[in-house]
């Protein structure tokens, strides 16, 4: 299965611990297709339909429904988790996910 980097894929992301956003959800892959190609490992961010205000949000539509990349909820996770590949973000959403990680890490 190959994925590549602003795809969204459907992740189980259970077991998770606390305030880690939980069950079988899209994800956004935020690793490099270099890493996706030859790792075991993908990062990627969640998706949420939680519509709140954070900074670190950013606003896509996926299925059409309205939702959120949660930027600050990024994890590495085992391919394994992946279920299944699905559709690629959108040029206006893939600028939007780079500039909130810019601003959230490297600012």
């Amino acid at each position: 299965m190959g994925i590549e980097q602003y795809q969204i894929v459907i992740v189980n992301l259970d077991p998770s611990v606390g305030s880690e956003i939980k069950k079988t959800r899209p994800c956004a892959v935020i690793s490099p297709n270099e890493m996706n190609k030859f790792l075991r490992t993908v990062v990627v961010a969640p998706l949420t339909t939680s519509i709140k205000a954070y900074p670190t949000r950013v606003k896509v539509k996926y299925q059409k429904k309205e939702g959120r990349i949660a930027v600050d909820q990024i994890r590495t996770i085992d391919k394994s988790r992946v279920v299944k590949v699905s559709d690629m973000l959108s040029r206006s959403e893939i600028e939007n996910v780079k500039q909130t990680i810019n601003r959230t890490f490297v600012l």
